[in-house]
Protein backbone atom coordinates (compact mmCIF):
# COMPACT_ATOMS: atom_id res chain seq x y z
CA UNK A 1 0.00 0.00 0.00
CA UNK A 2 1.11 3.43 -0.66
CA UNK A 3 0.09 6.30 1.61
CA UNK A 4 0.44 9.77 0.22
CA UNK A 5 0.60 13.17 1.51
CA UNK A 6 2.68 16.09 2.99
CA UNK A 7 5.22 14.75 5.03
CA UNK A 8 6.98 18.43 6.13
CA UNK A 9 3.06 19.44 7.60
CA UNK A 10 2.85 19.82 9.98
CA UNK A 11 5.32 18.96 12.48
CA UNK A 12 8.62 21.11 10.29
CA UNK A 13 6.22 24.12 10.87
CA UNK A 14 5.73 23.58 14.65
CA UNK A 15 9.43 23.12 15.43
CA UNK A 16 10.60 25.87 13.24
CA UNK A 17 7.98 28.47 14.62
CA UNK A 18 9.42 27.05 18.55
CA UNK A 19 12.60 27.95 17.14
CA UNK A 20 11.50 31.55 16.10
CA UNK A 21 9.93 32.25 19.66
CA UNK A 22 12.87 30.02 21.79
CA UNK A 23 15.35 32.32 19.67
CA UNK A 24 13.99 35.35 20.16
CA UNK A 25 14.13 34.81 23.98
CA UNK A 26 17.69 34.40 24.17
CA UNK A 27 18.80 38.22 23.52
CA UNK A 28 15.51 39.63 24.91
CA UNK A 29 16.80 37.84 28.21
CA UNK A 30 19.83 39.64 27.97
CA UNK A 31 18.46 42.72 27.57
CA UNK A 32 16.94 41.83 30.76
CA UNK A 33 20.25 40.40 32.94
CA UNK A 34 21.49 44.42 33.17
CA UNK A 35 18.38 44.52 35.49
CA UNK A 36 17.92 41.05 37.05
CA UNK A 37 20.00 38.44 38.75
CA UNK A 38 20.50 35.44 36.54
CA UNK A 39 18.84 32.79 38.75
CA UNK A 40 15.88 35.33 39.39
CA UNK A 41 15.31 36.03 35.88
CA UNK A 42 15.25 31.98 35.38
CA UNK A 43 12.42 31.77 37.82
CA UNK A 44 10.73 35.09 36.21
CA UNK A 45 10.82 33.40 32.59
CA UNK A 46 9.39 29.90 33.27
CA UNK A 47 6.76 31.41 36.06
CA UNK A 48 5.68 33.75 33.53
CA UNK A 49 5.29 30.47 30.67
CA UNK A 50 3.61 28.82 33.12
CA UNK A 51 1.06 31.22 34.71
CA UNK A 52 0.32 32.28 30.91
CA UNK A 53 -0.56 28.80 29.93
CA UNK A 54 -2.65 28.20 32.76
CA UNK A 55 -4.91 31.28 31.66
CA UNK A 56 -4.68 29.90 28.05
CA UNK A 57 -6.03 26.62 29.85
CA UNK A 58 -8.72 28.24 32.14
CA UNK A 59 -9.89 30.52 29.03
CA UNK A 60 -10.47 27.37 27.00
CA UNK A 61 -13.15 25.41 29.71
CA UNK A 62 -14.21 29.34 30.02
CA UNK A 63 -15.17 29.62 26.02
CA UNK A 64 -16.39 25.63 26.44
CA UNK A 65 -14.00 24.54 23.83
CA UNK A 66 -13.47 21.16 23.89
CA UNK A 67 -9.74 19.69 24.75
CA UNK A 68 -8.94 17.46 21.98
CA UNK A 69 -5.74 16.41 23.83
CA UNK A 70 -4.94 13.55 26.18
CA UNK A 71 -4.54 13.60 29.74
CA UNK A 72 -1.09 12.89 31.44
CA UNK A 73 -1.47 9.22 33.17
CA UNK A 74 0.23 8.09 36.46
CA UNK A 75 2.86 6.09 34.25
CA UNK A 76 4.39 9.75 33.00
CA UNK A 77 5.10 11.34 36.53
CA UNK A 78 8.10 10.24 36.54
CA UNK A 79 9.15 11.28 33.20
CA UNK A 80 7.69 14.30 34.09
CA UNK A 81 9.47 15.10 37.51
CA UNK A 82 13.00 14.52 34.90
CA UNK A 83 11.40 17.18 32.10
CA UNK A 84 10.78 19.47 35.01
CA UNK A 85 14.53 19.27 36.68
CA UNK A 86 16.71 19.01 33.74
CA UNK A 87 14.65 21.29 30.91
CA UNK A 88 13.30 23.64 33.93
CA UNK A 89 15.54 24.27 36.19
CA UNK A 90 18.80 23.84 35.37
CA UNK A 91 18.52 24.47 31.60
CA UNK A 92 17.28 28.08 32.35
CA UNK A 93 19.54 28.80 35.04
CA UNK A 94 23.01 27.53 33.01
CA UNK A 95 21.35 29.96 30.41
CA UNK A 96 21.07 32.84 31.77
CA UNK A 97 24.53 32.34 33.59
CA UNK A 98 26.23 31.98 30.44
CA UNK A 99 24.41 35.21 28.91
CA UNK A 100 25.72 37.38 31.60
CA UNK A 101 29.40 36.02 31.03
CA UNK A 102 29.27 36.45 26.99
CA UNK A 103 27.48 38.37 24.51
CA UNK A 104 24.21 38.07 23.13
CA UNK A 105 24.99 37.00 19.74
CA UNK A 106 27.78 34.39 20.65
CA UNK A 107 25.58 32.94 23.31
CA UNK A 108 22.55 32.77 20.79
CA UNK A 109 24.52 31.18 18.07
CA UNK A 110 26.28 28.04 20.46
CA UNK A 111 22.60 27.54 21.73
CA UNK A 112 22.63 25.19 18.38
CA UNK A 113 24.56 22.77 20.32
CA UNK A 114 21.19 21.93 22.30
CA UNK A 115 19.91 20.16 18.64
CA UNK A 116 23.01 18.25 18.38
CA UNK A 117 22.70 17.35 22.09
CA UNK A 118 19.05 16.23 21.30
CA UNK A 119 20.01 14.54 18.31
CA UNK A 120 23.14 12.69 19.62
CA UNK A 121 20.79 11.09 22.62
CA UNK A 122 17.95 10.04 20.18
CA UNK A 123 20.32 8.44 18.02
CA UNK A 124 22.96 7.00 20.73
CA UNK A 125 20.35 6.39 23.52
CA UNK A 126 16.93 5.90 22.35
CA UNK A 127 18.03 4.37 18.46
CA UNK A 128 16.22 6.43 16.56
CA UNK A 129 17.03 6.69 12.79
CA UNK A 130 19.49 9.40 11.86
CA UNK A 131 20.15 9.01 8.31
CA UNK A 132 23.58 10.42 6.12
CA UNK A 133 21.85 13.97 5.43
CA UNK A 134 20.97 14.55 9.21
CA UNK A 135 24.27 13.83 10.46
CA UNK A 136 25.98 16.26 7.88
CA UNK A 137 24.20 18.61 9.17
CA UNK A 138 24.77 17.98 12.91
CA UNK A 139 28.39 18.03 11.51
CA UNK A 140 28.04 21.90 10.03
CA UNK A 141 26.45 22.87 12.66
CA UNK A 142 29.36 21.70 14.83
CA UNK A 143 31.91 23.59 12.85
CA UNK A 144 30.12 26.28 12.88
CA UNK A 145 30.36 26.13 17.29
CA UNK A 146 33.89 25.28 16.72
CA UNK A 147 34.36 28.53 14.37
CA UNK A 148 32.41 31.23 16.92
CA UNK A 149 34.96 29.35 19.68
CA UNK A 150 38.33 29.80 18.29
CA UNK A 151 40.01 32.62 19.48
CA UNK A 152 42.99 33.16 16.87
CA UNK A 153 45.23 29.95 18.01
CA UNK A 154 43.09 27.44 20.03
CA UNK A 155 39.29 26.62 20.43
CA UNK A 156 37.92 28.20 23.10
CA UNK A 157 35.19 28.94 25.44
CA UNK A 158 34.84 31.00 27.98
CA UNK A 159 32.92 30.09 31.13
CA UNK A 160 30.03 31.85 29.59
CA UNK A 161 30.01 29.71 26.83
CA UNK A 162 31.25 26.64 28.78
CA UNK A 163 27.61 27.19 31.05
CA UNK A 164 25.49 28.11 27.61
CA UNK A 165 26.88 24.12 26.46
CA UNK A 166 26.28 22.59 29.56
CA UNK A 167 22.38 24.31 29.29
CA UNK A 168 22.11 22.55 25.87
CA UNK A 169 22.84 19.39 27.09
CA UNK A 170 20.69 19.36 29.55
CA UNK A 171 17.78 20.72 27.33
CA UNK A 172 19.25 17.67 24.62
CA UNK A 173 18.39 15.31 27.94
CA UNK A 174 15.08 17.08 28.34
CA UNK A 175 13.72 17.07 24.91
CA UNK A 176 14.05 13.42 24.55
CA UNK A 177 12.88 12.65 27.69
CA UNK A 178 9.67 14.82 26.84
CA UNK A 179 9.58 12.77 23.76
CA UNK A 180 7.71 10.16 26.29
CA UNK A 181 5.12 12.94 26.97
CA UNK A 182 4.23 13.71 23.49
CA UNK A 183 1.41 11.63 22.95
CA UNK A 184 -0.64 13.67 26.02
CA UNK A 185 -1.72 17.55 26.68
CA UNK A 186 1.12 19.80 25.46
CA UNK A 187 -0.31 23.11 27.28
CA UNK A 188 -0.84 20.95 29.97
CA UNK A 189 2.80 19.49 30.07
CA UNK A 190 4.32 22.62 29.95
CA UNK A 191 1.76 24.80 32.35
CA UNK A 192 3.35 22.40 34.74
CA UNK A 193 6.87 22.75 34.11
CA UNK A 194 7.08 26.31 33.87
CA UNK A 195 5.12 26.62 37.08
CA UNK A 196 7.01 24.61 39.09
CA UNK A 197 10.28 24.97 38.07
CA UNK A 198 9.76 28.59 38.02
CA UNK A 199 8.46 28.60 41.21
CA UNK A 200 11.62 26.63 41.93
CA UNK A 201 14.19 28.89 40.41
CA UNK A 202 12.61 32.14 42.15
CA UNK A 203 12.32 31.17 45.29
CA UNK A 204 15.90 29.59 45.15
CA UNK A 205 16.96 32.75 43.93
CA UNK A 206 15.37 35.08 46.56
CA UNK A 207 16.75 32.30 49.61
CA UNK A 208 20.43 33.31 48.34
CA UNK A 209 20.10 37.05 48.43
CA UNK A 210 18.96 37.71 44.93
CA UNK A 211 15.75 41.06 45.27
CA UNK A 212 12.77 41.51 43.13
CA UNK A 213 12.89 44.13 40.94
CA UNK A 214 9.93 46.43 39.76
CA UNK A 215 6.72 44.90 38.51
CA UNK A 216 7.93 46.56 35.02
CA UNK A 217 10.62 44.19 34.72
CA UNK A 218 8.84 41.15 36.33
CA UNK A 219 6.19 41.69 33.74
CA UNK A 220 8.51 42.24 30.86
CA UNK A 221 10.32 38.99 32.09
CA UNK A 222 6.76 36.88 32.27
CA UNK A 223 6.05 37.90 28.78
CA UNK A 224 9.09 36.91 27.15
CA UNK A 225 8.90 33.64 29.29
CA UNK A 226 5.29 33.08 27.87
CA UNK A 227 5.85 33.23 24.13
CA UNK A 228 10.13 32.31 24.64
CA UNK A 229 9.33 29.44 26.72
CA UNK A 230 5.54 28.15 27.24
CA UNK A 231 4.33 29.02 23.59
CA UNK A 232 7.51 27.40 22.16
CA UNK A 233 7.58 24.52 24.40
CA UNK A 234 4.30 23.56 23.35
CA UNK A 235 4.84 23.82 19.53
CA UNK A 236 8.34 22.21 20.43
CA UNK A 237 6.05 19.19 22.04
CA UNK A 238 3.70 19.07 19.00
CA UNK A 239 6.79 18.90 16.50
CA UNK A 240 8.16 15.93 18.83
CA UNK A 241 5.16 13.90 18.00
CA UNK A 242 5.43 14.44 14.31
CA UNK A 243 9.12 14.04 14.10
CA UNK A 244 10.76 12.42 16.67
CA UNK A 245 13.16 14.14 19.05
CA UNK A 246 16.28 13.80 16.85
CA UNK A 247 14.48 15.58 14.04
CA UNK A 248 13.15 18.16 15.87
CA UNK A 249 15.91 19.08 17.56
CA UNK A 250 17.25 19.46 13.95
CA UNK A 251 14.73 21.56 13.03
CA UNK A 252 15.14 24.04 16.16
CA UNK A 253 18.70 24.55 15.20
CA UNK A 254 17.02 28.03 13.26
CA UNK A 255 16.83 29.50 16.64
CA UNK A 256 20.17 30.62 17.66
CA UNK A 257 20.32 32.40 13.98
CA UNK A 258 17.18 34.51 15.27
CA UNK A 259 18.57 35.40 18.72
CA UNK A 260 21.73 36.31 16.90
CA UNK A 261 19.94 38.09 14.33
CA UNK A 262 18.21 39.91 17.39
CA UNK A 263 21.19 40.46 18.97
CA UNK A 264 23.00 42.91 16.15
CA UNK A 265 20.24 44.57 15.96
CA UNK A 266 19.54 45.33 19.74
CA UNK A 267 22.85 45.78 21.17
CA UNK A 268 24.94 46.87 18.02
CA UNK A 269 27.00 44.40 18.24
CA UNK A 270 29.72 43.79 15.39
CA UNK A 271 28.79 41.58 12.55
CA UNK A 272 32.88 39.95 12.59
CA UNK A 273 33.62 37.51 9.74
CA UNK A 274 33.75 34.78 12.20
CA UNK A 275 29.96 35.35 13.24
CA UNK A 276 29.44 35.32 9.29
CA UNK A 277 31.43 31.96 8.86
CA UNK A 278 29.41 30.46 11.53
CA UNK A 279 25.68 31.33 10.62
CA UNK A 280 26.92 30.15 7.05
CA UNK A 281 27.74 26.59 8.26
CA UNK A 282 25.17 26.10 10.52
CA UNK A 283 22.80 27.44 7.74
CA UNK A 284 24.04 24.44 5.23
CA UNK A 285 23.59 22.37 8.67
CA UNK A 286 19.56 23.60 8.94
CA UNK A 287 19.79 23.16 5.39
CA UNK A 288 20.87 19.71 5.32
CA UNK A 289 18.18 18.74 7.96
CA UNK A 290 14.93 20.60 5.87
CA UNK A 291 16.16 18.45 2.28
CA UNK A 292 15.95 15.76 4.50
CA UNK A 293 13.12 12.99 2.78
CA UNK A 294 12.67 9.58 4.78
CA UNK A 295 11.34 7.21 2.58
CA UNK A 296 10.66 2.82 2.34
CA UNK A 297 8.20 0.29 3.14
CA UNK A 298 8.04 -0.71 6.44
CA UNK A 299 5.81 -2.97 9.07
CA UNK A 300 3.52 -1.27 11.69
CA UNK A 301 3.35 -3.50 14.50
CA UNK A 302 -0.04 -3.71 16.44
CA UNK A 303 -0.17 -0.40 19.25
CA UNK A 304 -2.85 0.65 21.89
CA UNK A 305 -2.15 3.89 23.42
CA UNK A 306 -4.26 7.12 23.17
CA UNK A 307 -3.70 10.62 21.51
CA UNK A 308 -5.54 13.48 19.78
CA UNK A 309 -5.74 12.12 16.10
CA UNK A 310 -7.78 12.00 12.93
CA UNK A 311 -8.83 9.22 11.17
CA UNK A 312 -6.26 9.02 8.44
CA UNK A 313 -4.14 6.12 7.08
CA UNK A 314 -2.83 5.06 10.23
CA UNK A 315 -6.78 5.54 12.70
CA UNK A 316 -8.68 3.27 10.50
CA UNK A 317 -10.68 2.31 13.79
CA UNK A 318 -14.50 1.74 14.18
CA UNK A 319 -16.99 4.59 16.69
CA UNK A 320 -19.97 3.87 18.10
CA UNK A 321 -21.57 6.90 17.28
CA UNK A 322 -21.16 10.08 15.77
CA UNK A 323 -17.62 12.15 16.53
CA UNK A 324 -15.81 14.87 15.61
CA UNK A 325 -12.35 15.41 14.33
CA UNK A 326 -9.26 15.86 15.83
CA UNK A 327 -10.43 13.72 19.11
CA UNK A 328 -8.28 11.67 21.70
CA UNK A 329 -9.34 7.99 23.23
CA UNK A 330 -7.80 4.86 23.75
CA UNK A 331 -7.33 2.77 20.27
CA UNK A 332 -5.72 0.12 18.77
CA UNK A 333 -3.67 0.11 15.76
CA UNK A 334 -3.92 -2.81 13.57
CA UNK A 335 -1.13 -4.49 11.81
CA UNK A 336 -0.81 -2.30 8.74
CA UNK A 337 2.39 -2.27 5.78
CA UNK A 338 2.54 0.55 3.05
CA UNK A 339 5.44 3.10 1.83
CA UNK A 340 5.31 6.37 2.12
CA UNK A 341 7.81 9.71 3.44
CA UNK A 342 7.64 9.82 7.59
CA UNK A 343 9.70 10.50 10.35
CA UNK A 344 10.25 8.43 14.02
CA UNK A 345 6.71 9.83 15.09
CA UNK A 346 4.26 8.51 17.35
CA UNK A 347 3.57 5.86 14.95
CA UNK A 348 6.85 5.39 13.01
CA UNK A 349 9.38 4.31 15.18
CA UNK A 350 10.38 1.21 13.85
CA UNK A 351 13.73 0.27 13.74
CA UNK A 352 16.55 0.09 10.63
CA UNK A 353 19.02 -1.91 9.00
Amino acid sequence: MIYKHQHLWPGVPLALGSAVLFGASAPLSKLLLGSIDPWLLAGVLYLGAGIGLAAVSWGRRLIELPNVEAPLQKGDIPWLVLVVLFGGVLGPLLLMLGLSRTSASSGSLLLNLEGLATMGIAWLVFRENVDRRLLLGAMAILAGAAVLSWNGETLHLDIGGLLIATACLSWGIDNNLTRKLSSSDPVQIAMIKGLVAGTTNLVLAIMFGASLPNATLVCAGSLVGFLGVGVSLVMFMLGLRHLGAARTGAYFSLAPFIGAILAVLIFGEAVTLQLVAAGILMGIGLWLHLAERHDHEHLHEALEHDHSHVHDAHHQHVHDGPFTEPHSHWHRHEPLSHRHAHYPDLHHRHPHE
